[in-house]
């Protein structure tokens, strides 16, 4: 299979585009939520009134119908702006599953509304306390009960939910011991937040290094009606698991763009601060972590370029994803380190926003998936290695 790379900045009037709303939201801004632990509710707004939060929403239901690789952009200008999508890029990724497997009547009624800003989709309800990230061992259960599902279980870094009218839900339907792989009898469901609070659901906030608005879930006997299960029963973690792929190109993306914005600012930093009569970039022990921390980046900028490319060619993009987003966490950490180092004390102190965003860049080597499980992944499923868990 032929696929070709755009090399340089692509997508060069949405850059400028994203840039440009960036600027009405400077480091004052997140620097006050982050205090205040708010949610960035006039950046979403204003994001959505874009229509970026839209743009892999289909033209049919209102989006901008564009590829990943125009999602990628998005996301990675706004985070080498100085300011983060962490409060609403699940969206892109998470109306995959509906758009994909979601019926025709669930599609017209809710991808429209998600595409306006009417309705937020931006809750992922998975990862649960006891199961981590073995996600075929989840213990939330959905039971079905005449013409609606009964739940009970609990979620965890279910981040968003209090600022979500929506969340995905993936519970299982049939026990375990009663299905011949781990992997089935999982189904996904489209929760109204809105109406289950307070009749079932308890969300709860989880305060944080940094500001993630994450929370856990709790479901007591919460009755759903049986209209809300996306696609078939019992196959909902195939359906996520297609979406994940993308997920994991868009987050390296946000990586790759908060790397960029650590480069930048070092960069001014080491040619302005002058030590002993000489600008400190002049020095090689400052000059070279620049620079090999740059180098860096260029190398998950291909690989993020070649993932979404493979996904938009309709190809297997797993081992490019996981190792994009690999590359990407790792060398926004680097850039991030080698940023605090370069301005010294100063990076401590919060008027400067380098202490936030490297304490931000730090989540993407653990969530949504660890250094170590996609270490598992290349060396089972792409090297042939013995399965290690």
């Amino acid at each position: 299979m032929n696929i070709t790379l755009e090399l340089g900045d692509d997508y060069t009037e949405i850059r400028e585009q994203v840039r440009r709303i960036c600027e009405g939201f400077p480091g004052s801004y997140w620097q006050a939520l982050d205090e205040a632990a708010e949610y960035p509710d006039a950046f979403v707004a204003a994001l959505t009134e874009s229509g970026y939060l839209g743009a892999l929403i289909p033209e049919e239901y209102g989006g901008a119908g564009l590829p990943l690789r125009a999602a990628s952009v998005i996301l990675e200008t706004i985070h080498s702006s100085g300011c983060s999508a962490g409060a609403c890029h699940a969206q892109m990724y998470i109306m995959g599953t509906l758009l994909r497997h979601g019926s025709a009547a669930q599609k017209a009624q809710y991808l429209p509304k998600i595409a306006s800003g009417e309705l937020r989709l931006q809750a992922f309800g998975v990862t649960e306390p006891t199961t981590g990230s073995d996600t075929t061992q989840l213990k939330t259960r959905a039971v079905r009960d005449g013409d609606e599902y009964v739940v009970n279980g609990q979620k965890i870094w279910t981040s968003r939910a209090l600022q979500s009218d929506l969340m995905l839900l993936l519970a299982r339907t049939t026990p375990v011991d009663q299905v011949q792989r781990r992997t089935e009898g999982l189904s996904v469901f489209l929760v109204d937040l809105r109406e289950a609070r307070g009749r079932g659901c308890e969300i709860r906030p989880i305060p944080t290094m940094i500001n993630h608005n994450t929370t856990e879930v709790f479901f007591d006997d919460l009755r759903i009606p049986a209209d809300t299960l996306i696609g078939e029963e019992g196959k909902g973690f195939r359906y996520i698991l297609d979406g994940m792929n993308a997920e994991r190109v868009l987050i390296a993306s946000e990586a790759l763009g908060d790397g960029r914005y650590f480069i930048r600012r070092a960069t001014e930093y080491a040619n302005e601060r002058r030590v002993f009569d000489q600008p400190i970039g002049r020095n090689q022990g400052v000059a070279h972590p620049i620079a090999r921390a740059y180098a860096e980046l260029e190398a998950a900028d291909m690989m993020i370029r070649k993932a979404a490319a493979t996904f938009q060619a309709g190809a297997d993009c797993g081992e490019a994803a996981n190792i994009a987003k690999l590359l990407a966490s790792e060398a926004a950490w680097h850039a991030a380190d080698t940023c605090f180092q370069t301005f010294g004390g100063f990076a401590f102190a919060r008027e400067y926003h380098i202490e936030r965003k490297w304490r931000e860049v730090r989540l993407f080597q653990t969530a949504p998936i660890s250094t170590n499980m996609i270490l598992n992944f290349v060396a089972q499923n792409v090297l042939g290695l013995p399965r290690s868990y």
